[in-house]
């Protein structure tokens, strides 16, 4: 009998973890490169490289995402956090963007990062 319950709680698990992956899905690249060109670009610059128009006026200045290191996190719910609040001169995007367009561009600027 306590092999029988170990082995629900343990499909139980393996179900809630397998649901929420796929609840979760793979970023929308398309997407996520439409908000990062609308939203993100002025600072970040085109491909990521930090050298947005607006960049210059900005310090510290705009992260270069192909370089693949992160100032404030590396994980991607720091860099969700970064995102929905904003941190030094970024802004707080949470009250413009929807969290999957959030969740999107995380996994857009991993992409970013040059080999």
């Amino acid at each position: 009998m306590k092999t029988l319950k170990t082995a629900l709680i343990a499909s139980s698990l393996l179900f809630t973890f397998s649901s929420s992956v796929i609840a979760a899905g793979k970023p929308d690249l398309v997407n996520a490169a439409k908000v990062f060109s609308q939203n993100c670009a002025m600072c970040h610059g085109a491909k990521g490289e930090g050298n947005g128009p607006a960049a210059s006026a900005l310090n510290p200045k705009p992260n270069n995402f192909t370089k693949g290191v992160f100032k404030y996190g590396s994980k991607d719910q720091d860099l969700v956090k970064t995102i929905k609040n904003g941190k030094g001169p970024m802004p707080a995007w949470g009250a413009i963007l929807k969290d999957k367009d959030i969740n999107d561009l995380v996994g857009y600027i991993r992409t970013l990062k040059k080999k």
